[in-house]
């Protein structure tokens, strides 16, 4: 009959709604993701130092609001649960249609990924129904709309030219706020230019600036990133851009070259608010200036941490196929909340909650969690590293030590599964929750080898990392050695946050002056202590016994034993004061050179 919907008819229509439904979803979730990045700039030029925070901690949230909805509807509308496989295996098809002028492919199939095994039985996911590998290429997708402006902007000066066009790039970010004194600042990247191109330099027929068409924003600063292509080198370049004490903008150094941008986009530091309508276009750039960067670590730095995650995931899997070594408990001291294990191949490691913890350590798994989720919505400020969690990871058997799984099977076993999942003989570990972590050398161990030197940068790195995270309102807890790395540019990095707590909840207190000699001569503590008091002073036996240890670490950090340094960043804290910390040495300052240039003369 003429307009009768036979049953493949109807697969094919239910399907494409499905798919129309998912993508509804995912265009959603971008455009307020976009939106609260784009507002960035407005909080930048009003200061607005906490709304940039608060946007920040909000932002990471949206992914996984978005998904829930999106499940959510598709369950009200369709049932989604209870379809066949042969209508999901439609679904994706006319989702991978939907996508072909798409400017956010990829992250539109990680959405998919997201809802579709947020919906069906982990025994469903397989690639007749994810997005196991991209069905889209991101190659040279660029915004096709009349008025929108290009991923970046090109700018071709000459030698005599180039400062003029610095103060062009600068201006065309029409930051609406004024500047303390922008030509002198551009005088000072200009100089600092020529002198990286260094003194045989000459433009080649290609010279230009290429430069990112939206600022990246973070905590209290606004980076114009791009890079300098002449023959056949390119110089990246970044332009952190900051209010003065007075209020001005002000052009705060000029960093250059690669290792400068690594530390910039770290893996310990909060994610950058960037708008960009074309994100794999931003990544490709990037990784232009930053090779051994990988794909995924860039996707985290722009706030795009589930595709990151996804990128990570496959990179995990392409690893596995390509190496032979074994999981094995991870070296050194072993931790009473967490499990740790590694692959000695591969630079990550993974922890997992135990399942009950000594009598000393008062806490929960749900209490770790919220540590651990803490850490990824607060700024990092280059001091704590980023975590990827991950729930119902398979692993195949073959590749883990007994004595792992013996470890996993004692501390773990809720969250422990060894079973043949899909009947092919192959038996595999399924851990259903798991976090992982860039593998970085243990500070008690780096330190029980160091010479003399790396030990003296190590302890100094220690005060500092301390102070930048109480500059951002974060108590280590536990700040014996052995919860800090150092990383392969030298900076010590904090990785153990169970015990993490605001320094705005913590109750800084010297210890009472004994009563009597009893009190003195006692192996006991003679004073109450409430739940959230912390005695700086009674730090030092605990972390101090190396000797060489000590005369550094008082000569530079003594302050931290004083329980008046931690009261009084408490106070400014509550007191709404937003610290600078700086991803670069702030000696490289424009003011700290123009302040030690007065003083020479």
């Amino acid at each position: 009959m003429p307009g009768t919907l036979f049953p493949q008819q109807l697969t094919d229509s239910r399907a494409f709604d499905i798919a129309r439904t998912m993508l509804d979803g995912f265009n959603k979730h971008y455009r307020l993701f976009r939106e609260s990045s784009r507002k960035a700039k407005q909080r930048f030029e009003q200061a607005d130092w906490l709304g940039q925070q608060r946007a920040q901690r909000e932002r990471i949230e949206f992914y996984d609001r978005r998904v829930e909805e999106n499940a959510e509807r598709l369950q009200a509308e369709f049932s989604a649960g209870a379809l066949p496989m042969d209508v999901w295996q439609q679904v994706k098809l006319h989702y991978i249609g939907l996508l072909t002028n798409h400017h956010q492919p990829e992250l539109a199939e990680t959405f998919f990924n997201s809802v579709t095994t947020k919906i069906l039985h982990r025994s469903y996911f397989h690639n007749d129904f994810i997005f196991v590998r991209p069905a889209i290429s991101t190659e040279y997708i660029e915004n096709d709309e009349p008025a929108a402006a290009p991923t970046y902007r090109c700018y071709y000066p000459t030698r005599e030219s180039l400062r003029d066009e610095l103060l062009r790039m600068v201006n065309n970010f029409q930051l609406e706020r004024a500047w303390d004194d922008l030509e002198r600042d551009i005088d000072c990247v200009h100089r600092e230019m020529m002198n990286r191109l260094g003194e045989d330099f000459r433009p080649r027929a290609n010279f230009q600036l290429q430069v990112l068409s939206s600022l990246f924003y973070r905590n209290k600063g606004a980076y114009a990133v791009g890079k300098v292509v002449n023959g056949f080198t390119e110089l990246p370049f970044a332009l952190p851009i900051l209010h003065d004490e007075h209020g001005r903008l002000t052009v705060d150094t000029a960093l250059f070259g690669e290792d400068d941008l690594l530390l910039l986009f770290s893996f310990a530091r909060a994610y950058f608010m960037v708008d960009m309508e074309v994100p794999s276009a931003f990544v490709q750039f990037l990784r232009s200036m930053m090779p051994r960067k990988p794909r995924w670590e860039l996707y985290n730095a722009i706030g795009l941490h589930k595709q990151g995650k996804n990128i990570f995931y496959r990179d995990f899997l392409h690893h596995l196929r390509h190496s032979s070594d074994k999981f094995r408990i991870a070296p050194g001291i072993k931790g009473m909340v967490m499990l740790v294990f590694d692959l000695p191949s591969f630079p990550f490691v993974f922890k997992v909650i135990k399942d009950y913890y000594p009598p000393q350590k008062d806490t929960t798994r749900e209490q770790i969690q919220g540590k651990y989720l803490l850490v990824k919505q607060h700024d990092r400020v280059g001091r704590m590293a980023d975590t990827l969690e991950f729930s119902n990871v398979a692993f195949p058997r073959s590749r883990f030590e007994d004595e792992l799984i013996e470890e996993l099977r004692k501390y773990c076993p809720s969250l422990l599964e060894i079973s043949d999942r899909d009947g092919d003989g192959q038996t595999e570990v399924i851990i259903q929750h798991v976090y992982i972590e860039r593998r970085m050398i243990p500070l008690n161990i780096f330190l029980a080898d160091a010479t003399p030197t790396q030990m003296e940068h190590a302890v100094i790195e220690y005060g500092n990392a301390i102070k930048d995270l109480v500059a951002a309102n974060i108590f280590p807890g536990d700040m014996l050695w052995k919860n800090f790395g150092i990383t392969r540019h030298g900076k010590v990095v904090f990785y153990d946050y169970d015990e993490i707590e605001y320094i705005t909840d913590c109750n800084f207190r010297r210890v009472p002056p004994p009563r009597n000699e009893e009190d003195e001569m006692s192996g006991e503590i003679w004073y109450a202590v409430g739940r959230h008091d912390v005695f700086p002073e009674t730090f030092g036996p605990f972390l101090l016994g190396n000797p060489q240890v000590r005369e550094i670490f008082m000569k530079h950090h003594a302050d931290l034993l004083d329980a008046g340094f931690w009261q009084a960043h408490k106070a400014r804290i509550q007191a709404g004061h937003v610290h600078d910390v700086f991803p670069y040495d702030p000696e490289r300052r424009f003011a700290a050179q123009r302040a030690a240039a007065a003083l020479s003369t």
